[in-house]
C-alpha cells in the first residue's frame, strides 16, 4: 500500500513509520521538517506545514493518490476540515489519532467503552472530540473511509515518563538522587500506560483493514496502577530506593502551577481505566512491554542520548514541596484539638 502518514517525528508515528516499513509497505511522512527523524529505514518525504491549509491542500492535490492516510497531528476542527477538503474521494482510508481524553471525566463507571460519553473538560479533548465529529461525518457523507485510534498515555523509547508535574525528566534524577517527589491528592487514582511499540503495531494492522472502517477503537494499557505504585515503580526500574511521595491537593497545585498541571487538573486525578476488547478481537492489539521493562528501556534511551535533566538546577519543586510541608504545618498548630 501506499500510505501517507501526517507528522512521522513524533514519538507514535516514529513507531508506526519502522513497522510499516518493516512490513515492506511503501511510506511517506507529510511535516515541517523541523524535528530529526529516528528512522534508518528510507521513507518519502513531503515538506510542509499543514497549518497553511491553501498550501496544504495544494500539495495534497498534487500529490499522488494515498490508499491510506494516518494523521497523527491533526488537534483542531480548523486542520479536520482541512483533510476533508485535501483527501475526499482521494483516499481508500484515512486513520485519525484521537485521544481517550474525549470522554468525560470522571467516568459514569468503568471501565470506559467506545461508546462512553464524549464531554472532555480540557480544550484538546474537546477539540480532538470535535475532530472526530467532523471526519465521521465525512465518512457518512462519503468523502473517505474513516478509522478513529484512541491512545492513552503511550510511552518509550524517543519519548519520556509523565508525571505530576508534567514531562520534565528532572523527575527520573530526582528520583536517583532520592528526592521527595510531589503527587496530586492522595495518589490513589488509577493511571495506565502502554508502550509506543505495542500501540503502533495496532496502527499498522488497522491501515488497510475493511472491519475497521467507521470505527473507533481504545490502544491503552491494562496493568492500572495508582499513582502511588506508579512512581514506586519508576524508581524500582531505575535502582533507586522507594521515593518520599508528598500529597498535595490537585486543585492547589494547578492554582501555583497552571501550564505544568494542566493534564493532571483534567485527567491525572480521574481514574483512567479502558476496554481493549475490540481491539485485541480487531486489530490484533496486544500488550506485551511490561511497564518496568519499558521504562527500563525508555530511561537507557534518554541516558544514551543525555536528555536526563539536572533537578539541581530547577528548584521549583523543592519550593512547592517546602511551603506545603511548612503551611501544613501551621494548620496543624493552629487547629489541632479543636475537634
Amino acid at each position: 500500500m501506499r500510505i501517507l502518514i501526517i507528522g512521522g517525528s513524533g514519538l507514535i508515528s516514529t513507531a508506526i513509520t519502522r513497522q510499516l516499513v518493516q512490513c515492506g509497505e511503501n511510506v511517506t511522512l507529510y511535516n515541517r521538517g523541523k524535528s530529526p527523524l529516528r528512522i534508518e529505514d528510507k521513507v518519502q518525504h513531503i515538506q510542509g506545514d499543514r497549518r497553511d491549509f491553501a498550501a496544504f491542500e495544494k500539495q495534497m492535490s498534487d500529490a499522488e493518490r494515498f490508499d491510506c492516510i494516518i494523521d497523527m497531528v491533526c488537534y483542531t476542527p480548523e486542520e479536520a476540515n482541512s483533510a476533508v477538503r485535501a483527501f475526499s474521494g482521494r483516499t481508500g482510508q484515512y486513520i485519525f489519532c484521537s485521544t481517550v481524553d474525549v470522554y468525560t471525566r470522571p467516568a459514569d463507571g468503568y471501565p470506559y467503552y467506545e461508546n462512553s460519553p464524549r464531554n472532555p473538560r480540557s480544550e484538546y479533548g474537546k477539540n480532538k472530540a470535535h475532530c472526530e465529529d467532523i471526519f465521521l461525518q465525512a465518512h457518512r457523507q462519503g468523502k473517505f473511509p474513516v478509522t478513529i485510534l484512541r491512545p492513552a498515555h503511550t510511552y518509550g523509547e524517543g519519548g519520556s515518563i509523565i508525571h505530576t508535574l508534567g514531562w520534565s525528566t528532572t523527575y527520573l534524577d530526582r528520583i536517583r538522587k532520592g528526592k521527595p517527589i510531589v503527587v496530586h491528592g492522595d495518589g490513589n487514582s488509577l493511571w495506565v500506560s502502554c508502550h509506543v511499540d505495542d500501540v503502533a503495531r495496532a496502527f499498522v494492522v488497522a491501515a488497510g483493514k475493511q472491519q475497521t472502517i467507521g470505527r473507533s477503537y481504545h490502544l491503552t494499557g491494562e496493568d492500572w496502577r495508582s499513582w502511588n505504585r506508579y512512581h514506586q515503580q519508576v524508581a524500582e526500574a531505575l535502582g533507586a530506593p522507594d521515593p518520599q511521595l508528598v500529597h498535595i491537593p490537585t486543585e492547589l497545585l494547578a492554582r501555583i502551577a497552571p501550564k505544568r498541571l494542566d493534564t493532571t487538573l483534567f485527567n491525572f486525578q480521574f481514574s483512567n481505566i479502558f476496554d481493549n476488547t475490540a481491539a485485541r478481537n480487531e486489530l490484533d492489539f496486544r500488550y506485551t512491554v511490561p511497564w518496568l521493562d519499558g521504562v527500563r528501556r525508555t530511561v537507557a534511551w534518554l541516558d544514551e542520548h543525555n536528555r536526563i535533566e539536572n533537578s539541581d538546577n530547577d528548584p521549583f519543586d523543592d519550593q512547592v514541596i517546602s511551603a506545603w510541608q511548612r503551611l501544613s504545618t501551621q494548620m496543624i498548630q493552629e487547629l489541632e484539638g479543636l475537634a
